[in-house]
């Protein structure tokens, strides 16, 4: 049920933003094409190079097998669907997100094995070669199929684009209602012992959140919704991804995914202060 429901939710969601984005916003990506590579390479390098540098720490070869690992993989994931969401509800430039998004999934394809590479050879693993085929399969199923019929179906018949989007779109938040519930009702009897005994993994967690959170604050420029759209761009990390990661490479080490929804929720969790924050520092004296 939860799988179906994930898909479900993703498609609609991204269904929904095909739908509502302008063409003419594509034009942002020409007018300003250092801030788009900017925040791509502080998504899709310089989070996950933060990672390893964390984990290689002393204090890292200390940390659960599942905490160091959700921790790489949901580093090396970036482009979570779930900031498009996030992006327009706190004031920042939806369309920007959406594009930043798109952006990011179709990097991924090549700087996630790219990533995985390096935390392989860092640590000496085998048998983690993860392959481009596979992200971009689950990119383009997931992401960029839903986005692209979206945006077909603007262009053809934009009159009814109109009229199904905000039903598409009060769908799409019912059906994230809802996975979140389920999701929080079924690993909320795991999420407790792993947090006791896991305060080291937690922490270094948070603190990979508020280093995502000021790599997308520093790539971005002056304006307030830019720099809160580029923040939540970076540090939003794609469970969607980590998870199948973990479930194709590590399905014998228990914990692992249990872990990775530890570390979303502490991105949602930590992303609330800072974006109270920036708006206190962006309000006018």
């Amino acid at each position: 049920m939860v799988p179906l429901l994930v898909k479900l939710t993703l498609f609609s969601i991204m269904f929904a933003l095909g739908l509502g984005l302008q063409l003419d916003a594509l034009q942002q990506v020409r007018q300003r094409p250092a801030l788009f590579l900017r925040v791509l390479v502080g998504s899709c390098f310089l989070v996950p190079l933060a990672a390893l540098l964390l984990l290689k720490l002393p204090l890292g070869q200390f940390l659960s097998v599942p905490g160091r690992l959700a921790i790489a993989l949901m580093a090396v994931s970036p482009s979570a669907p779930l900031t498009l969401r996030k992006a327009g509800k706190q004031g920042g430039d939806r369309e920007l997100a959406a594009l930043l998004q798109v952006g990011a999934a179709i990097v991924a394809i090549a700087s996630i094995p790219l990533m995985a590479d390096l935390f392989r050879t860092a640590y000496g693993v085998k048998g983690w070669d993860i392959e481009p085929a596979p992200v971009a399969l689950q990119v383009a199923q997931a992401q960029l199929l839903p986005l692209v019929l979206g945006l077909l179906l603007r262009r053809w018949q934009p009159a009814l684009a109109t009229r199904i989007q905000a039903p598409l779109e009060k769908l799409a938040n019912l059906l994230l209602l809802a996975l979140i519930v389920l999701v929080l009702v079924k690993a909320a009897p795991l999420l407790v012992p792993f947090a006791a005994t896991n305060a080291l993994a937690l922490a270094y967690m948070a603190l990979m959140v508020v280093v995502a959170l000021a790599i997308g604050f520093l790539m971005a420029g002056p304006d307030p919704r830019e720099r809160t759209t580029t923040a939540l761009v970076t540090s939003m990390r794609n469970p969607g991804l980590a998870l199948l990661f973990a479930a194709t490479y590590a399905p014998q080490v228990p914990g692992v995914k249990i872990a990775i929804l530890a570390y979303l929720l502490l991105t949602v969790i930590l992303s609330v202060p800072f974006l109270r924050w920036h708006k206190t520092l962006a309000r006018p004296a």
